[in-house]
């Protein structure tokens, strides 16, 4: 810096509101025909999810079917409390049946899945699996009250 002049240089750019706003009308139009496109191709697999507003019924899809039967199997391990009584219970046979099924679900469509589908399948196995040895360890543990080994 020079010891001259401590001040700094502005330099004022009188058009860029109307850069702004030429590229504003660019993205625009091509929103617009990435809409027309989309509409032409008619509905798509990989379309990103709608928001559903409370008490909307769940797309029937892949994603609504997993998610449902992992939702019963941590219901009965205890993971949530039933809704009507606000009370959790457990039941580790009944929660071992729904990972079962999705185990089932897994073997018969190998090789009918998206990637994503795969892997959100596979990831949702390791969990439930995990969480089910974690709570029949503890179930078993005499500090929990469970029966003795």
């Amino acid at each position: 810096m020079s010891d001259q002049d401590p001040s700094p240089i502005l330099h004022v750019d009188d058009d860029w509101k109307a850069q702004a706003q030429a590229e504003k009308a660019k993205l625009a139009e091509k929103e617009k025909a990435a809409k027309q496109q989309a509409a032409a191709s008619g509905p798509s697999d990989t379309a990103a999810p709608t928001q559903r507003t409370p008490g909307q019924i769940p797309p029937a899809d892949f994603t609504t079917l997993v998610s449902s039967i992992a939702t019963q199997a941590l219901f009965s391990m205890g993971a949530m409390p039933d809704p009507q009584t606000g009370q959790r219970y457990t039941n580790l046979d009944i929660a071992r049946h729904h990972i079962d099924s999705l185990s089932v679900v897994e073997e018969k469509t190998k090789g009918n899945l998206t990637d994503e589908e795969t892997k959100m399948l596979a990831s949702t196995l390791y969990e439930l699996r995990q969480s089910y040895v974690q709570i029949a360890n503890a179930s078993r543990s005499p500090a929990t009250g469970g029966p003795s080994q």
